[in-house]
């Protein structure tokens, strides 16, 4: 009798389980790609470019037209903004294009039913993700043509961050040609610390960038560097000769302090303040006009300001990379924490919903976070190795990262986010990571 019943018990809990919802994660990962629909494709494609291609000022050169393959290919493109599936899906239209979008998208109520029609691919941004390879792969064995953005995430500063780990390897394994677009404008139409649209002109080239042969001759390394020179590429610094003015309504310098945190005068942190079209140290009075090319006027003779907003983030970098030297270096910040749900998707576009709270901290030894999640105690630790930089899912109020395939994303309670995602990735380098910096950069001298 007492073996029955656990018989019984053990049945029951077996058909409970199979009857269980899936969560949306493991609807996710159930799915097997194809190629997206290509009239609603199309429908879309075309409306977009109807909506955005004159009021953005989008101007297109076709060095070399992918159109014209007969077989499946590859398009590879620098990550100027959010606004990036325009510039490059409608360029090439009809063709159609499988775009590789951030894992944690497909939670948004907004975007989750237009990802999933469009068949778009999910990739747990920096870290190893063998679900997003097999659906790439499965898309070109059947004759579709994938995009990849391989610096992972939007610019951060105007300029573009070297390419993921392992970018060079992958187009060689799959060995079908490459082709290249290349978006100048597309930062400076909606940047990383203000996402308003402004509209001024954005211009997108189009040129083949690899063929079968030379993906076949080539070593991943020099295939990696190779993508890290094609798409290298500074909004700020193309503009200071092409001029182009862009529409800020007056709100060109708004929030920029959260990406330009130091100020080069004084050197104090955290004092700059981004307002209307002014940016100015709170301490100091250092600062400048915004012009609407992204110019600098200087409030006085006095001021002290680097040449575009660009190099004022790399110096920034330079700063941090110099204070790492010390072996006591330590960031520390009160967050919130946020987690993706598992079975109704985010509303009002929400990044994550909120299942805690406690502490973060950055040394030499890595990322550590401590405190609550679903109301216990709860902490985790990334070594530096485990941990080149963070996800940003829209602006730089905060940041994400994975551990153990789940995602966490961090509120913090100040505006402090910039310096520590320079403190991360030069720490990431600094002891061992693979993830390095640009050949050419000037950050070390």
């Amino acid at each position: 009798m007492h073996y029955r019943d656990e018989t019984n018990q053990r049945m029951g809990m077996d058909k409970r389980m199979a009857n269980a919802k899936p969560t949306l994660a493991e609807q996710l990962h159930a799915r097997k790609l194809r190629k997206p629909p290509k009239l609603i494709y199309c429908m879309l494609g075309y409306l977009w470019k109807l909506l955005y291609f004159k009021k953005l000022g989008v101007q297109v050169e076709m060095k070399a037209d992918p159109r014209k393959e007969k077989g499946p290919y590859i398009v590879v493109s620098n990550h100027a903004s959010r606004l990036d599936y325009i510039y490059t899906g409608a360029v090439l239209l009809p063709d159609t294009l499988s775009y590789v979008a951030g894992y944690n998208e497909f939670f948004r109520s907004h975007l989750a039913f237009i990802f999933r029609l469009l068949q778009i691919i999910p990739k747990k941004n920096f870290t190893p993700d063998i679900y997003t390879i097999k659906e790439v792969a499965r898309i070109l064995r059947s004759g579709g043509r994938v995009i990849l953005f391989p610096e992972g995430m939007s610019s951060i500063g105007g300029g573009n961050q070297p390419c993921a780990i392992g970018s060079g390897k992958l187009l060689k394994h799959f060995g079908v040609p490459v082709y290249i677009t290349k978006i100048s404008g597309g930062y400076l139409t909606s940047t990383k610390y203000c996402l308003d649209e402004r509209p001024g002109e954005v211009r997108v080239s189009v040129d083949r960038l690899f063929t079968p042969e030379q993906l076949k001759t080539m070593s991943a390394d020099e295939l990696q560097l190779a993508l890290d020179v094609a798409i290298h590429h500074d909004d700020y610094e193309w503009n200071q000769s092409e001029k182009v003015r862009y529409d800020g309504k007056g709100n060109m310098a708004y929030q920029m302090h959260t990406l330009l945190y130091r100020c080069p005068r004084c050197g104090k942190e955290f004092t700059m303040r981004g307002e209307g079209d002014t940016i100015r140290c709170l301490s100091c009075g250092n600062g400048a006009r915004v012009n609407a090319d992204y110019s600098f006027t200087p409030l006085d003779e006095t001021c002290v300001l680097p040449r575009t907003p660009k190099q004022w983030f790399d110096e920034e970098r330079k700063h941090v990379y110099h204070a790492l030297q010390d072996a006591a270096f330590v960031l520390t910040e009160r967050v919130r924490l946020g987690m993706l749900p598992k079975y109704k998707p985010l509303q009002n576009l929400a990044t994550s919903e909120f299942v805690g709270e406690g502490e973060i901290r950055l040394d030499h030894t890595g990322f550590t976070y401590t405190g609550t999640r679903n109301g216990e105690a709860f902490s985790f630790h990334l070594e530096p190795k485990l941990l080149p930089t963070y996800g940003m899912c829209t602006d730089v109020s905060r940041v994400y990262t994975f551990f153990e395939g789940e995602f966490y994303e961090f509120y913090p309670e100040t505006e402090c986010i910039a310096k520590w995602l320079l403190a991360t990735e030069e720490i990431h380098r600094m002891h061992g990571g693979e993830w390095k910096n640009f050949p050419w950069a000037d950050t070390y001298a």
